[in-house]
Parts: C-alpha cells; structure tokens; sequence
C-alpha cells in the first residue's frame, strides 16, 4: 500500500509473482524452494512459506509436496453464453460442450445427477413457482482433462418437466430446450445475470476449489413468448479457468 513498507513475505511474494506474470518463470515451471527462497532473501524458513503460500490462495501457482510448488498451467475454457441456443451436435452421446472442447483436442466427461426439490427461494422466485411448490433440477459437473471445470444447474417446474426425458440422470441427445418445445413450452428469449463472488462450501467441494479462489455465477432465465420463466440455469464457473466471451452485433443493436 502506499506510505507502508512492506514485510519481507511480501516483498518475496511480489517477487515470484511478478516472474509468473511476466513469463520469467513459465506454466509448469518450479518456484524456488522453501530453502533457496531462506538463503536468497536472508529470512526465516516460515516467511518463505508464507509467501509462497500467498501465491497458492491466489491460484498462481500448486504445491506438489514433496517436490516443491509449481507454476499452474493455465487452460482457460472460453465460456459463451451466447451459444445456447444453436443447434445441438447429432451425437447422442455428445452435447455442446463436450464437441467443442473434443474438437479442441481436450479429454471432456460430466456428471448428471437429477432430483426433485424444494427450490431456494431465489429459484423458486425466478420461476414464480407457488410456496411449497416443487421443481426438478438437473445438477451437471463438467470436467476437462480430468479437472471439474464448471457446474451447471437447470431447474425445472415439477409440472413441466414431469413425465418427460427431463426426469432422466443421462444427456438429452436434442437438448432439454426442444424437450420444453415439445411439451408447449417454447422459449423465445433468456433473461441472464452474472455476478462474480467467492464460492460456498458445497460450490467449492464440488469443483474443487483451493482458498481465494473467486468464481463468477451465471443465472439464465428462460422464457415463454408470454413471458412465463419455465426453466432456470445456475453456472458456477470458477475464475481461474474461464473466459467469459459475449460477442456482439452493432446493427441488432442499433435495432433494439
């Protein structure tokens, strides 16, 4: 801060972390280690640690004990919201994510889990549901290369989705926007909203999440041509592997 000096953990911490960001010391890369960093700075054992482990809470660089701590190796995935609703991949077994990051040379999977539930009360206002009203939700974790990479939430009202492939723990080969379609309820626009926050304790066991790692939460509302919301998504994308991308048009919005 300015007028303050500052400690000797800090002054090492900017050090190294001024090599991350300038490419001196490169993804993958090993920091000095806890020995080297006492011998080069003149300090004690635990002020390197401490500087090193500032680094770690700021998700710049792994411990891998016992070699030492490394430079993460950063694989952003270019997250577009915009996207959703093109045409879905013919596969089966494939949906967009998982053809996009396939292309890209990258091992993707997820999870699905499904169940029924009272929603949250920010769920369950979103989707104008009745108190004690119940809806379904569709809770994906999506990995690449191994790595839990994002979750995404979809909730449904009960009354909608009852009965349909919505129900079912599997990936909907025609996406659950024609299953919604199919069942008369036809979106025609989405409501989205991001805030960027830390995460929640289930938000980060689920992702796996190391300290002062910050994530951003997309909400999506899709709705109706009446303007019925029949379908709510939460993405939970952490901000160390993720770049929001929203591409826009200048003449559609010189006509809105």
């Amino acid at each position: 801060m300015p007028g303050q000096s500052r400690s000797k953990w800090q002054q090492i911490a900017a050090d190294l972390r001024n090599q991350v960001t300038d490419g001196t010391l490169a993804p993958g890369a090993q920091l000095p280690t806890e020995s080297e960093l006492t011998s080069r700075y003149s300090v004690a054992r635990a002020t390197a640690r401490q500087a090193l482990t500032a680094l770690v809470n700021e998700g710049l660089v792994v411990p891998q004990p016992p070699r030492g701590y490394f430079v993460k190796d950063r694989k952003p995935l270019y997250y577009r919201p915009q996207t959703e609703f093109r045409p879905r991949p013919l596969s089966p077994e494939m949906d967009i994510f998982l053809a996009e990051h396939s292309e890209a040379g990258r091992e993707p999977k997820q999870t699905i889990d499904v169940a029924i539930v009272e929603p949250s009360s920010d769920v369950a206002k979103r989707l104008r549901l009745e108190p004690g009203e119940l809806a379904v939700v569709r809770r994906r974790v999506r990995y690449l290369d191994g790595e839990p990479y994002n979750t995404n939430d979809s909730y449904f009202p009960l009354a909608l989705a009852q009965g349909t492939e919505i129900m079912m723990p599997h990936d909907i080969a025609r996406g659950a926007n024609q299953v919604l379609t199919e069942n008369g309820a036809h979106q025609v626009r989405a409501l989205d909203e991001i805030y960027v926050r830390m995460p929640t304790p289930d938000e980060a066991a689920r992702l796996q999440l190391g300290p002062g790692t910050p994530v951003s939460c997309h909400i999506c509302t899709g709705l109706t041509e009446d303007g019925r919301p029949v379908r709510v998504v939460i993405n939970i994308l952490p901000g160390d592997r993720h770049v929001i991308v929203f591409e826009r048009d200048r003449a559609k919005e010189a006509e809105s």
